[in-house]
Parts: C-alpha cells; sequence; structure tokens
C-alpha cells in the first residue's frame, strides 16, 4: 500500500500538530507549547501547529501562542468538534506522515483512528501524568506524556 500511494499522490512528510487548548493549557499542568512543539518534531518536521481555543480566550494567549508559530484557531462552539473536525480533514486532504494531537480528551480517539486507517502515523500528546488518557494512548502509534 505504500508504494502505491508514493506512485499515485508522493510520499508523506512531516508533522501536523493540533492543541486543545482547554485541556492542555490548564495551570495544574503548567504547559509550554515550545514543550508540544519539540514532542511532535521528534516525529519529524512540524508543517503545521494550530492551537485551538475558546472566543473567551484572552488576546495575550494568542499574542504569545501565534508568536511561538502557532495558528490560532478561535470558535464559539465546542473547540473539540473543530479540532476532530479539522484534523480528520487534515488526514484526508493532506500529504502528512504524522499527526499529533495534543489532549487529555478521549474524544479524540476517532481523529486518532481514521488517520491510522487512512495510513497516517499518530502521536498523543498528554499534558502530564495526571492529564494522560489512557483511550488516547492506547489509539495511537507512539504517545508521550510532558514532564516524564
Amino acid at each position: 500500500m505504500s508504494l502505491l500511494r508514493r506512485l499515485l499522490g508522493g510520499q508523506r512528510e512531516g508533522v501536523a500538530l493540533f492543541v486543545d487548548g482547554p485541556n492542555v493549557l490548564r495551570e495544574e499542568f503548567d504547559v509550554d507549547l515550545d514543550d508540544v512543539r519539540a514532542a511532535a518534531a521528534a516525529s519529524g518536521r512540524v508543517v503545521a501547529a494550530r492551537l485551538y481555543l475558546n472566543e473567551q480566550a484572552p488576546g495575550s494567549l494568542i499574542r504569545a501562542a501565534e508568536a511561538h508559530g502557532f495558528e490560532v484557531i478561535t470558535t464559539s462552539g465546542d473547540v473539540d468538534v473543530k479540532l476532530a473536525v479539522d484534523a480528520a480533514e487534515f488526514v484526508l486532504r493532506n500529504r502528512v506522515e504524522t499527526i499529533a494531537i495534543a489532549s487529555r480528551d478521549t474524544d479524540f480517539k476517532p481523529a486518532l483512528e481514521l488517520a491510522g486507517r487512512e495510513g497516517v502515523r499518530t502521536l498523543a500528546i498528554a499534558p502530564g501524568s495526571y492529564g494522560r488518557s489512557d483511550a488516547l494512548r492506547t489509539a495511537a502509534d507512539e504517545s508521550i506524556t510532558l514532564e516524564e
């Protein structure tokens, strides 16, 4: 299958990183976005880095994330739904080798499973051992827990 994919559409390259802001950037985790990016970069060159926030996110957080090279996506609806749909769309439309989702929310398990079925490697990044989701960890090809 990988030979057929290479012949038909080129080889997949890079890592697309999707960060669930409300579940990762919590005071109890003390997560640095540079650490999240570094965890994803351990799997390859980061070609997309998106941080998802709700519309009440402070402007200072948005500016800081953008200064660190993240595309910030704000939504008035459910952040989880927007991130999951965007990750699935990214898997189906782009030629990335790896999808990385930073979260502690099991809602992203179907997105990781879709990526796996499409031949995209998956990485689950947990904000800390307290914030680790066993469901995400088992659904992903690899998992990383920050601060370990």
